[in-house]
């Protein structure tokens, strides 16, 4: 991932998303938010079907592919490699699935992609735990 899909990512993150706050995150953190905030707008979209409400559920959707598509384009194919190249596959996938389930009311796609994109945001946050403990402690952040 790159540093310069942070500041799109946040502003993407704020503006699909009121909880939470974004200044001063990590790299994954950050990725970790925009997963959160995909699967969290995925779910309201199925509530939205479930409800009928056809201009929530489009709206719900489309925040959706774009939270896809920042996490598709932040993606480093230079250094993530073999990676990158699978997690572009995965969102590419998602994507299509979503817009299935958009298209056809289908709550059994909406289940395969968070289904999908949950263990890969559980990562991001084992990954960012295990670069922390790596970290040399500082006598402050020791105290």
């Amino acid at each position: 991932m790159t540093y310069g899909y942070m500041r799109n990512a946040s502003a993407l993150y704020q503006e699909t998303s009121a909880r939470g706050s974004v200044e001063g995150a990590d790299r994954h953190q950050l990725t970790g938010m925009l997963f959160d905030g995909v699967i969290e707008r995925i779910n309201q979209a199925r509530g939205a079907i479930r409800r009928g409400d056809v201009p929530a559920k489009g709206t719900h959707f489309s925040r959706a592919h774009a939270i896809i598509g920042e996490l598709r384009g932040s993606l480093d194919h230079a250094q993530g490699g073999q990676l990158a190249g699978r997690l572009d596959a995965l969102y590419d996938y998602a994507s299509r699935r979503l817009l299935h389930a958009q298209l056809n009311n289908d709550e059994r796609a909406i289940d395969e992609v968070v289904d999908l994109l949950t263990p890969v945001r559980d990562a991001w946050r084992q990954i960012r735990d295990e670069f922390l403990a790596s970290q040399p402690r500082t006598p402050s952040a020791a105290a």
